[in-house]
This record gives structure tokens, sequence and C-alpha cells, in this order.
């Protein structure tokens, strides 16, 4: 069907690499152009090997998973005839270990603020309705093993 692609850039080595002691920020250039600071996570590599001020790619995960609901809800929304003013999400995920012990998010917990206009609103049934649709039309929630959770909607 598609393609999606990321360019992914590294520089760095320094004599001790072998020790650990090398940075582990990077670059992600999308097709674009836009050019993303990203690091490893300080819960994982501390600084000053990584960059708390970049994105890690368990943050990017994260919002991946939530920017692909929020695209799809808008869609399903907009289907159902309700007219979107604004929509927010803290979505947070959780860092567990496996059955082998390797750690993995294993849960993204999205919490949707959905701002209505107009004069239809949806039942909250509706709107569970909406992101049950919004979930199972995702194309990365599909893709994951990870568990995906709407707060107030499950």
């Amino acid at each position: 069907m598609s393609q999606h692609k990321a360019k992914i850039e590294w520089k760095g080595g320094t004599p001790d690499y072998r020790l650990g002691k090398y940075t582990r920020e990077h670059t992600w250039t999308f097709d674009g152009g836009l050019a993303v600071a990203a690091s490893a996570s300080p819960s994982v590599v501390p600084a000053p090997w990584s960059n708390p001020a970049n994105v890690d790619p368990e943050e990017a995960f994260v919002a991946s998973l939530s920017s692909c609901h929020m695209l799809t809800f808008l869609h399903v929304a907009r289907l159902g005839g309700f007219q979107i003013e604004s929509y927010d999400d803290e979505a947070v995920g959780e860092m567990t270990k496996n059955e082998r012990g390797v750690p993995w998010i294993s849960v993204v917990t999205l919490n949707p603020k959905v701002v209505y206009a107009g004069d239809k609103r949806p039942s909250p049934e509706q709107e569970a309705e909406m992101h049950h649709k919004a979930h199972d039309g995702c194309f990365i929630s599909q893709s994951v093993k990870t568990e995906v959770k709407v707060a107030g909607f499950e």
C-alpha cells in the first residue's frame, strides 16, 4: 500500500566507546525534511550520555500511538456528524519487564480530552464507541502488541 521512511543518523564514536562512554544523541530525519533531535531515555542511559531535552524512542512510541488514535478519532467523529473543536491527550506509557526479563512498554494509557462544537454532542456511550472504532482503525495500535487503553472508556 505505502512505505514510510525515517533516516536515523548518529556520529560520536569516541576512544571510550567500548567502555560505554559515548553519546546516545542522534537525529531522526523524515521524508518532509523535518529533523528531530533524539537520544536514549535518561531512565535507560543516564546523563551525560543521553540528553533529556531530546525525544527518546519510548516517548516517540507513546506519541505515535496517541497521534494515530487522535487522527482516527477525528475521522470517526466527523463521519458521525460531530464537530470537534479541540483534542488534547496526555498519554502515558508504562515500561515493565516481559516473561524473559526484557523491558518493554506493555501498556499505553491515552487520556483524551475532547471539546465538541456545534449543537450535536455524543452521549457517553457514543463517545466510547468512537474511541473503540478509533482504536480498531488506528494503524499503529493494530501494529503492536502493547495494550492501548483509553482512560474513562475501557
